[in-house]
């Protein structure tokens, strides 16, 4: 079975207060973008019958872009694991084919980890409803659940409690921009003091697109941007090019800006970043 896993961009995101485990709570918009890994997976054949033996656990082959990391610790393989470990499952060969850049704030790993599970969930026809896969899924990350139905949700919690959204950007043009700087989450929180706005984020986006640039704010933008000014030029080029909306997803590093046209000169302004177009 072969799935494409795509990424998502967070349009706004506050964080709105610390709470007592460490972690943070958050409001934002995940939404999915077009822009996706190969996933596929094949359960391991003897002698014309599927493989069921549990000490045979199927080969796990990465391909593409570089991953920091062992195998082992891919949330793939750790997802797998937990199924079939749940389930029984049969041995399975998986070939992931990274596209996606990794740390930059497009949820990549989760979705990847995510399709994992519904993917299983379709060739060994387990029965499970989104609403079991995303319990399961919140297991191996905050925003992993999001990608099970893969539409537009308002997040809170730490990322976690989802809703779905009437936002829709059916029709625009995306423009992802991905420079060689990297930035780690962990940077991204020291520089952020949480606080709660009597004007919300979902207020600010119900309203047209046009206002979003004044209303629709990340919170991570300004002490990133500090640290990283190339960022910030980034989205300025951005807004000069026509962008209705431009904005840095999660904490980073990619800067996406959305058109109401094809940006046909993508390739040619941002030269030296890796660059995605696409339409919503």
């Amino acid at each position: 079975m072969l799935t494409l896993p795509n990424c998502k961009i967070n349009v706004g995101l506050h964080v709105v207060a610390k709470r007592p485990d460490g972690f943070h709570d958050l409001e934002t918009l995940f939404y999915p973008v077009p822009w996706c890994d190969a996933l596929e997976l094949t359960p391991v054949m003897t002698g014309g019958k599927v493989e069921r033996d549990s000490a045979i656990e199927g080969i796990f082959t990465l391909s593409g872009r570089r991953i920091e990391g062992a195998k082992e610790d891919n949330l793939v393989m750790k997802v797998y694991r937990a199924m079939r470990e749940e389930f029984s499952l049969p041995a399975t060969d998986i070939v992931l084919t990274k596209n996606l850049p990794t740390g930059a704030g497009l949820g990549g790993g989760s979705s990847d980890a995510a399709f994992t599970m519904t993917a299983l969930n379709e060739l060994y026809d387990l029965g499970l409803s989104p609403d079991d896969m995303e319990q399961r899924m919140s297991r191996f990350g905050a925003d992993c659940a999001f990608f099970v139905r893969n539409k537009p949700a308002f997040a809170t919690g730490i990322g976690d409690q989802l809703e779905p959204s009437p936002v829709s950007l059916k029709g625009m043009w995306i423009l992802l921009v991905k420079p060689s700087v990297s930035v780690s989450t962990a940077e991204a929180y020291r520089g952020v003091t949480p606080r709660r706005r009597e004007f919300g984020l979902r207020e600010a986006l119900s309203q047209p697109i046009e206002t979003w640039c004044d209303t629709v704010t990340n919170d991570f933008e300004e002490p990133v941007f500090a640290a990283h000014p190339e960022l910030a030029a980034i989205k300025q080029t951005l807004l000069d090019m026509g962008a209705a909306y431009a904005a840095m997803s999660g904490s980073g590093s990619t800067i996406y800006g959305l058109f109401r046209r094809p940006v046909e000169e993508a390739e040619r302004v941002f030269k030296d970043c890796l660059v995605h177009v696409a339409k919503l």
